[in-house]
């Protein structure tokens, strides 16, 4: 069964009044970051699971019902915290159906760094192996333990091999995250970059969201 966080409104407001962001579990802390920064204290958030980052076959279905839920709730407004994340064209027909948006770009690794930035680096980061602050604090839950490596560290290569470079997309400025991200570089054998993009496209795709409620 699919577990949904789900969102809570002031008392003073109904769902109507609100903008609801269904987004996936790894952009949580940064969504409600990025609502904090700009204030917008009309935002609701509900999250899918992060681990949908790994069966992009289950997201569409999962966001179908979720808005489906969230307009029988009373809400109006709903805004997608998804890019295209893997779902071949599944998630804009999601979209189509519901008369809502989502983030712009193929995946959060695009929008975190702009999606004119991204464009500029796609071809020659196709060998690389993004990281981003979720997946530094999740390394272990994420990587280590499901695919093996911390039992059989011989794998690495059969999972990593054909990556030439670990490129860390920083969201904010943390050494502990840095070193994360520095210790998989050299575990997995890559070359190392950090890369600080800040919430990069997420703020604005939020605000522009929020702008159209408020």
């Amino acid at each position: 069964m699919t577990k949904v966080q789900k969102a809570t409104n002031t008392p003073a407001d109904k769902p109507a009044d609100r903008l609801l962001v269904i987004a996936c579990g790894m952009l949580a802390r940064e969504i409600l970051a990025v609502k904090e920064e700009l204030g917008l204290d009309h935002l609701d958030l509900t999250c899918l699971p992060a681990e949908f980052h790994f069966y992009p076959d289950r997201i569409a279905p999962a966001m179908d019902k979720a808005i489906s839920e969230a307009k029988a709730r009373g809400y109006r407004d709903i805004f997608v915290g998804y890019a295209d994340c893997g779902t071949g064209g599944m998630l804009d027909a999601v979209i189509e159906k519901h008369g809502v948006e989502r983030m712009a770009g193929p995946h959060c690794f695009a929008f975190y760094q702009g999606m004119e930035a991204y464009r500029k680096v796609a071809d020659d980061d196709m060998m690389s192996f993004y990281m981003t602050d979720f997946l530094c604090r999740q390394f272990d839950a994420f990587f280590m333990k499901p695919l093996g490596l911390d039992k059989h560290p011989e794998l690495i290569a059969d999972y990593f091999g054909n990556y030439e470079k670990l490129i860390y997309l920083a969201q904010t400025d943390d050494p502990e995250l840095d070193k994360v991200a520095e210790d998989a570089a050299k575990l997995l054998g890559l070359t190392y970059e950090r890369r600080p993009t800040g919430y990069g496209d997420l703020v604005g795709g939020l605000a522009r969201a929020a702008g159209s409620v408020a």
